[in-house]
């Protein structure tokens, strides 16, 4: 651990026996390929340790992804597949995150490696790198809505979730979480479609685009690297009833230097959600991607050399 946070350059098995004092990196190795440690009770424990810390009510999970640019074929789940990270196709491995902020803090709760079915229908493949044949494939969003279970089940105190579009246009996730009562602002595309009230199904782009001008609000989405991330934001109530004191809406979020930049999300929470917080929810996504920024420019994360 003291490795992991030291001014390192490189984090790998190598530099942090040389950090210990150890001349070859074998009791670094040993410990992430034979030893018998259980890797879900230490993220249990990071959990708690984080709950301890920065645990807050009006905390907000987010859910993101994250590629590790790989070489060669034997990395579980490496292939050619697209990484945020480069922006492009690339030859890699993908990680599902749950981040946790609050107002005294974030950090990462939870993780799960993504398999493609180029892996999972493969199973001597599998084997070969260790993933049990119980391991079969599962979506990110599956992967999402598991850490998200666990959350709850460990009782993590939040008050909402939210998400980039690759996970908030899967409708199914978001009913699973309106039926488990989980207030969420989910970035969604342009193209998606809700229920409203009297007109039927409409697409978010075509419902905001009849919006009058003093429907929007000038508010700031958090503090950036540059000051506040001021944009333009709107909200229109859908569905045709509240139910058990829950409402959704259609936030969209207008560049103020482009005004044809346009963002849509599709919010559910209580009645009484003012558009401020709702702002602050969608604000906080950006939480997740500077997790990944300090966890791999300050701890390594992407450092690993294991196969």
């Amino acid at each position: 651990m003291r490795g992991l946070i030291a001014p390192l350059e490189r984090k790998n098995g190598w530099t942090l026996a040389e950090r210990a004092g150890d001349r070859l990196p074998i009791g670094m190795q040993r410990l992430l390929g034979e030893a018998d440690w259980d890797a879900e009770a230490v993220r249990d424990d990071v959990r708690d340790y984080v709950m301890e810390t920065i645990g807050d009510k009006d905390a907000v999970l987010i859910g993101d992804d994250t590629g590790f640019l790989k070489k060669g074929v034997r990395s579980a789940g490496v292939q050619r597949q697209y990484s945020g990270t480069a922006g492009r196709t690339e030859n890699c491995q993908v990680g599902t995150f749950l981040a946790y902020a609050s107002p005294k803090g974030r950090a990462l709760i939870d993780r799960e490696l993504y398999l493609p079915a180029s892996w999972t229908d493969d199973r001597k493949r599998c084997r070969d790198a260790g993933i049990p044949d119980e391991v079969g494939f599962a979506t990110k969003t599956e992967h999402f809505k598991s850490m998200l279970n666990r959350a709850v089940e460990a009782g993590v105190p939040f008050a909402w979730v939210t998400a980039d579009e690759a996970y908030g246009q899967s409708k199914s996730l978001r009913w699973w979480m309106e039926q488990r009562s989980i207030s969420h602002v989910m970035c969604v595309k342009t193209s998606d479609t809700v229920i409203t009230r009297g007109i039927g199904e409409r697409r978010v782009d075509d419902l905001v685009a009849g919006l009058p001008p003093q429907s929007w609000k000038r508010l700031s989405a958090g503090k950036g690297s540059h000051g506040e991330r001021m944009y333009q934001w709107a909200r229109i109530p859908i569905r045709v009833r509240w139910e058990n004191g829950h409402g959704h809406w259609v936030l969209a979020r207008r560049s103020l230097k482009d005004p044809a930049d346009i963002a849509y999300y599709v919010c559910y929470g209580p009645v009484a959600t003012r558009l401020k917080d709702l702002v602050r929810v969608a604000g906080a996504r950006w939480t997740v991607e500077e997790c990944f920024q300090t966890a791999k420019g300050e701890c390594g994360l992407d450092h690993y050399q294991v196969r």
